[in-house]
């Protein structure tokens, strides 16, 4: 059944491909910002916002353009949304010469974030803290509900950026620093976006990005170069993307970095050898904002525009978000005209975007579907799952003389720059690209202070500011307050950012913060931190001196109700670190580091020193780990490995735990890594339940890539390590 649907989408994309002309080919690879159809200048809409019929005449019209995305600097509501897109579609279909549909797409990185009245689940990096894909996938599944609800069909998400660079500032968009566990969530994502049916109107096409090696620039900054050998690349980086492919990702976005000296949209090996030949990725490749434009003015590989265009379309780029004009589609047209480009190539990419349009059921219905219901549309229900999800990525990191869970009548004093703002628990890409005005858009939703005070009522949650981002405040006022209870909250962590605007040169957090956490320390009072921030911010000068450390990320606007879960003890935390949390600005080793990075010489100072492990977190509860058994002590390169381990919990509560499985090849002709995670599972145990888990190791999870950039595997000793557990085995 599948292959005839697809036979017959690709004969209908056929025949419609044999009527186009050149410049209606160049129209559909053309992709603008929503400014350019509104009144106004490009980044100052007109207040209110409203259609400025000639620019709408002009791009879709006479310019054929193929997809429009983004907002004009402010959230919509699901009802302006439909008439935005009913406007576009209309006006598309109704008046263009072969009345073909727009691909319009947006950023729904955590929920429908663009969009007022949605859910809003947690970053990314917040996602993979709860090491749930299945929640995962719920999560992007209600994110697709709620997009395809406001008739936007294509979702710029999953990001499988696997982030081993701290300072970036676009870590929080990822699933963290580890291969395996980037993949799984990226699966998970790509088969929540998409469903069995992207024709659903319950469902929207992913986009995979940003291919590839983005999350590695040397420097830290957004969009600056990243210096990868291939090997690495294909072993760390690749591995995400190539198992989304397999799960039926439709499109892919192109990272605005450069790798090795060649910017990844001038990348014909990348984008042609590696991801179409090797992955057999049949799908749609979109640009990012503005990078064939800066192939010639940042990148300058290209003498100008004109040639930035060459370039990108040789390498097989099938659509430009340009953003700002139409001078791609003119320079693609002058292209083809000159011989430069030939026809077919477009005919390539036009097959992509229409086949897309045709899958995504855009021809039928352009806009919504009249047998949709969307009841369900920033529903209790979707909120609840938005609450589980923070509550289960929330990590513990220390508490000291069990200080969490605070009991009820606890006299709570809450302090910091994050305490008292929607902002921080949901970052960038929040109603609002840098997400600044997110209390605006949030009326009514709880911050944390609110939440505290909802659980526990005003009179046992007093609040002074203490600091802002990045200056102190009065400091006497919170020793005053600090007098009057029995327990403080520390709320630190980062102001709201992404992209470049994001870029910084320091990890360690700004001085007022770590003032204000050292005058609260001083006052002898328990003190917990919690911290909200996209990427660990250094706390090493004071954190010695807390008893209890809590990890929220960001959280989304569930977060605040989900941190008073676990602070109370309503929710027994059980987040674990996606990535190292460094103690030290200059010392940043990821988790499967080299044994040269680890073993010292003539008792020099190189060692392994983490504020907190990679897969690390505390629970309210304890578990032990025993008998870790292996089916067999050697295996041949086609064997199967079981694998099996009890977990109990010996503490006094349920819990959930994560059990964690690595792997360590202890010698190999390639260095081997200290370990490697190679499965994970999230179980509930009650107190005094054990349980048996079992895993499979298959072969493939034996190798690395060699020298000659190929998968191998070589003979010799294998450990396997789960929870405090190792036992080996041989590969002969």
């Amino acid at each position: 059944m599948e292959k005839t649907i697809n036979a017959h989408t690709d004969q209908m994309v056929d025949v419609l491909l044999a009527r186009m002309s050149v410049r209606e080919k160049a129209g559909q690879m053309t992709q603008i910002t929503l400014d350019m159809l509104l009144v106004g200048e490009m980044y100052q809409v007109e207040e209110p916002h409203r259609f400025d019929e000639q620019k709408v005449k002009t791009a879709l019209i006479d310019y054929q353009v193929g997809s429009v995305l983004n907002i004009a600097g402010k959230p919509y509501s699901r009802d302006e949304w439909l008439d935005v897109i009913s406007h576009i579609q209309t006006t598309s279909i109704n008046t263009s010469r072969l009345g073909i549909p727009v691909l319009y797409g947006i950023d729904a990185v955590h929920g429908t974030n663009y969009t007022t009245g949605t859910t809003l689940f947690p970053q990314e990096i917040g996602m993979a803290a709860s090491w749930n894909p299945a929640l995962v996938k719920a999560a992007a599944a209600i994110t697709a509900y709620e997009t395809r609800a406001c008739g936007i069909p294509w979702n710029f998400s999953p990001a499988l950026d696997v982030s081993r660079q701290p300072l970036w500032p676009r870590f929080w968009e990822s699933f963290g620093e580890d291969t395996y566990l980037n993949a799984i969530m990226g699966q998970a994502m790509v088969e929540g976006y998409e469903g069995d049916d992207l024709s659903s109107p319950y469902q929207v096409s992913s986009c995979l990005k940003h291919y590839i090696g983005y999350g590695m620039p040397l420097n830290g900054k957004d969009r600056t170069p990243a210096w990868i050998p291939e090997r690495f690349l294909r072993e760390y980086y690749l591995p995400p993307f190539e198992q989304a492919v397999a799960s039926g990702a439709r499109t892919l976005m192109v990272s605005s970095g450069e790798i090795n000296g060649i910017p990844t949209h001038a990348n014909d090996y990348i984008l042609k050898d590696i991801l179409r030949d090797e992955l057999g990725f049949e799908g749609l490749v979109v640009t990012d904002w503005e990078d064939i434009k800066f192939l010639h003015t940042r990148h300058r590989v290209a003498a100008d525009h004109k040639e930035a265009v060459r370039i990108a379309i040789k390498a097989g780029i099938d659509m430009s978000m340009v953003p700002d004009d139409f001078s791609f589609t003119d320079h693609l047209i002058e292209l083809v005209e000159e011989g430069q480009i030939p026809e077919s190539r477009l005919d390539e990419s036009v097959r992509r975007i229409l086949r897309l349009k045709f899958e995504l059921g855009l021809f039928d219905h352009p806009v919504l579907r009249d047998d949709a219901n969307y009841d369900a549309f920033g529903s209790q229900a979707h909120r609840q799952t938005a609450r589980q999800l923070a509550g289960e990525s929330i990590t513990l990191l220390k508490n000291e003389n069990a200080r969490l869970p605070l009991a009820a009548d606890t006299k709570l004093l809450v302090t910091g720059c994050t305490a008292n703002s929607m902002r921080h628990l949901n970052g960038g890409w929040s109603y609002t690209w840098q997400g600044q005005e997110t209390d605006t858009y949030t009326k009514g939703e709880l911050n944390v202070l609110n939440a505290l005070r909802a659980h526990s009522g005003e009179a046992l949650v007093s609040y002074v500011p203490g600091c802002t981002y990045d200056q102190v405040l009065d400091l006497d006022e919170v020793r005053q307050a600090a007098a009057q209870v029995d327990h403080i909250l520390l709320c630190l962590g980062e102001e709201t950012y992404t992209e470049f605007h994001g870029n910084m040169d320091d990890l360690n957090l700004p001085a007022a913060q770590v003032e204000l956490a050292r005058a609260v320390i001083a006052t002898g009072k328990p003190v917990t931190l919690l911290m909200l921030q996209g990427r660990p911010r250094i706390i090493s000068s004071f954190v010695d001196d807390l008893e209890s450390v809590l990890l929220a990320y960001l959280p989304g606007n569930e977060g605040g109700n989900a941190i008073a879960d676990v602070l109370y003890g309503a929710v027994n935390p059980s987040g674990r670190l996606p990535f190292t949390y460094p103690r030290y600005a200059n010392a940043l080793v990821t988790y499967d580091r080299k044994f040269s990075e680890i073993s010292p010489i003539q008792n020099s100072r190189t060692c392994y020193d983490p504020q907190f492990e990679f897969g690390s977190g505390l629970s309210y509860t304890s578990f032990a780990y025993r008998n870790l058994w292996l089916s067999q002590p050697q295996i041949q390169a086609t064997d199967t490995l079981e694998i099996r381990v009890e977990v109990s919990n010996t503490g006094q509560r349920a819990g959930q735990e994560i059990v964690q499985l690595y792997l360590r090849d202890e010698y190999a002709s390639i260095t081997p890594a200290f370990k490697r995670l190679k499965r994970f599972r999230k179980i509930h145990l009650e107190a005094g339940q054990k349980e048996v888990i079992s895993f499979t190791l298959y072969p493939e999870d034996l190798c690395f890539v060699g020298h000659q950039l190929e998968w191998i595997m070589e003979k010799g000793s294998f450990t396997v390590m789960v929870g405090d557990q190792q036992n080996t085995f041989e590969l002969i």
